[in-house]
């Protein structure tokens, strides 16, 4: 691991995380005090993260929040909350992967009926903060899918979406990556999923845990 952080606050981290991850509401705002509160409690070296979030959105409307949250989300499919996508693109090969996700949340008694895709990282989040055996599960589906994950950031900084911040204290959370990881991550930066024809090469990803260049 990058850091030790106890199997409580991982916890209140991927809670925190799913929520500030959707899209932004009123039930957010009516939230917020609370989310804020959870957020001090979080180990410092992950909290900054969150924190550089509060001090992006905390001056922003709800509109304007919001009009962010689409232009990024829906309207760039290289800021993709679908984990999935970025190791499968649009394929055949994805669908057998959405399977895996839909049974590992059924194993574990989590109703996955929100009308997402099982995939959508804020679902994920949630499903890893109900603690044992799930939260087992869901770090599996992460590690297999960090090298998304860490292109996704990259992205997110390139259009300095505030939710760069959450990813970024996720991020924090996970052990080093391996040079396995770094080299796979090189690689879907330059072809993209493999329905996408442009590469990603604009994009400078850095590993959290040790802010080096890949």
């Amino acid at each position: 691991m990058s850091r030790e952080i106890s199997a409580s606050a991982r916890l209140l981290i991927d809670v925190i995380s799913s929520r500030l991850l959707m899209y932004p509401d009123e039930q957010l705002v009516d939230e917020l005090d609370l989310i804020k509160k959870g957020v001090a409690s979080i180990p410092p070296d992950v909290r900054v993260h969150f924190d550089r979030y509060f001090a992006e959105t905390d001056d922003k409307t709800l509109l304007e929040q919001q009009e962010k949250y689409v232009a990024v989300f829906d309207l760039k499919r290289r800021c993709c909350l679908y984990l999935t996508y970025y190791l499968n693109g649009d394929t055949r090969m994805r669908g057998m992967a959405l399977v895996r996700f839909k049974e590992t949340y059924a194993r574990n008694g989590f109703a996955c009926d929100t009308g997402e895709l099982p995939d959508f990282l804020p679902m994920l989040l949630e499903f890893g903060s109900h603690g044992g055996d799930a939260a087992l599960a869901a770090q599996a589906l992460i590690d297999e899918h960090r090298e998304g994950l860490t292109v996704l950031h990259a992205a997110l900084e390139k259009v300095e979406s505030p939710q760069r911040h959450i990813l970024a204290g996720v991020l924090a959370t996970l052990p080093e990556l391996t040079d396995a990881q770094r080299a796979a991550a090189r690689l879907l930066v330059a072809q993209g999923p493999p329905t996408e024809t442009v590469g990603l090469e604009p994009f400078m990803l850095t590993d959290i845990s040790t802010g080096a260049r890949l």
